[in-house]
């Protein structure tokens, strides 16, 4: 299978600008790039798909480049957007791009091989007066074509919207960083999501009417589930590839609770898990959606890319432990976030040091609705302190009993948990 044939497969291309970029996909040799506006100090899940394409396409020997909107990003793009963008501040867009340069180490090469190189428009446009880029490269756009890109027609339509003559203006600088990329780098091909197509065409435009080499386009499709709705978000928002936004434990659990019906795409879409491989798990859903095989080979493999092998280990254990497996040594972090939706109580912590009893414990978070009915429980042998059954009436929690600095779980029958902490 050519790598093109396989990024069919896995749904990677919706379209191509030409037909010849196809066979330049699958001999190696190109240079090209993908276009990150900084609006934002962390990228999220809805962009793991471009990582995957642009990590297959530097494994078949092409080279990316990562393109930092530090110019274009005080501008703000009007794809996809109902209104006008909040303007960042100059402090705030570099704080933005150092965080998404950062999580772009962690999906391409840099050393050996076509290194993956990060640039920051911001360095060519400052230099760049106002009349020079109108009588240089505005006069190379038509206002009818620009008004008919679907980005800006959309928000002419709609009533009470309309755009600002700076994000119309969006169109000529993504253009013009294309000729430029091709013209300091070598770049002859853009990557982007369905809705910078237009963009796209406009730059490779540009670069006929200004005699570069050939320059090709090539977009994803939108990710959506099978419900329809847009991926990337939770019940609780956007899921971000920052572990301060999203915690690897979050971020684990968000790909572990996705449907039979969408995991096997995403799995095609967002990981490099062979297709053969993808073809049994996807039968095992089908035989055995229980098991959930398919759902925590997506959890595993982008919890280890995006937030490394130890945390992956971390949040695979405390997961475990949601299925009985002994509670101990966690941090505060995360054993918050695993039983973040329990009851829950604060104590004193002299209370323990003299020792608690479980009886008391049981009932003040709520496990019990009176001491007779959690004595009932002890003796039945449905009382566990950190996943360990108790059964004796007159056991004293201590602090050795503490999972964290502050707390200790409790729990009632098979699966109704309760969290203790003590300050």
């Amino acid at each position: 299978m050519t790598l093109s044939q396989e990024l069919f497969e896995r749904g990677l291309i919706e379209k191509t600008t030409s037909e010849e970029l196809l066979p330049k996909l699958d001999q190696g040799g190109l240079t090209f790039y993908v276009g990150f506006d900084p609006t934002a100090d962390s990228l999220h899940v809805g962009q793991l798909a471009v990582f995957n394409l642009m990590a297959l396409l530097q494994a078949q020997g092409h080279s990316p480049v990562g393109l930092m909107g530090g110019a274009t990003g005080m501008i703000g793009d009007p794809g996809g957007k109902s209104q006008e963008r909040n303007l960042l501040s100059e402090a705030q867009l570099q704080e933005n791009i150092q965080g998404i340069a950062a999580q772009i180490h962690r999906f391409l090469a840099f050393e050996g091989g076509p290194k993956a190189r990060i640039v920051n428009n911001y360095d060519w446009f400052k230099g760049i007066g106002f009349i020079s880029f109108l009588r240089d490269i505005g006069k190379h756009f038509s206002v009818n074509q620009m008004i008919q890109r679907d980005s800006v027609k959309s928000r002419l339509e709609r009533e009470g919207a309309g755009i600002s003559y700076t994000e119309f203006s969006y169109m000529l600088l993504q253009a013009y960083d294309f000729v430029v990329l091709f013209q300091n780098h070598g770049v002859t091909l853009q990557l982007g999501g369905a809705d910078q197509w237009g963009n796209i065409v406009s730059g490779i435009d540009l670069g006929r009417r200004l005699g570069t080499a050939p320059l090709y386009g090539l977009t994803l499709p939108l990710i959506t589930k099978g419900d329809g709705q847009k991926f990337g978000k939770s019940e609780s928002g956007t899921v971000w590839l920052s572990p301060e936004k999203t915690s690897p434990y979050e971020f684990y659990q968000f790909f572990l609770n996705q449907a039979d019906e969408d995991v096997v795409r995403f799995l095609k879409v967002l990981t490099q898990v062979p297709l053969a491989e993808i073809k049994e798990l996807e039968a095992q859903v089908l035989a055995e959606p229980h098991k959930r095989a398919a759902q925590k080979r997506l959890a595993e493999d982008l919890t280890r890319r995006v937030h490394g092998p130890e945390a992956l280990a971390k949040v695979q254990r405390a997961s475990k432990m949601l299925f009985g497996e002994k509670i101990s040594d966690l941090d505060e972090a995360l054993i918050t976030q695993i039983f973040k939706d329990v009851p829950s109580v604060q104590l004193e912590r002299a209370r323990l040091e003299a020792g608690l009893p479980l009886i008391d414990a049981l009932f003040e978070v709520g496990a019990a609705k009176s001491k007779g009915e959690a004595r009932k429980l002890i003796q039945q042998g449905g009382a566990y302190v950190n996943n360990e059954p108790q059964k004796e009436l007159e056991f004293l929690l201590r602090p050795e009993h503490l999972v964290s600095v502050r707390h200790l779980v409790l729990r009632t029958g098979k699966k109704n948990y309760a969290l203790l902490e003590f300050s």
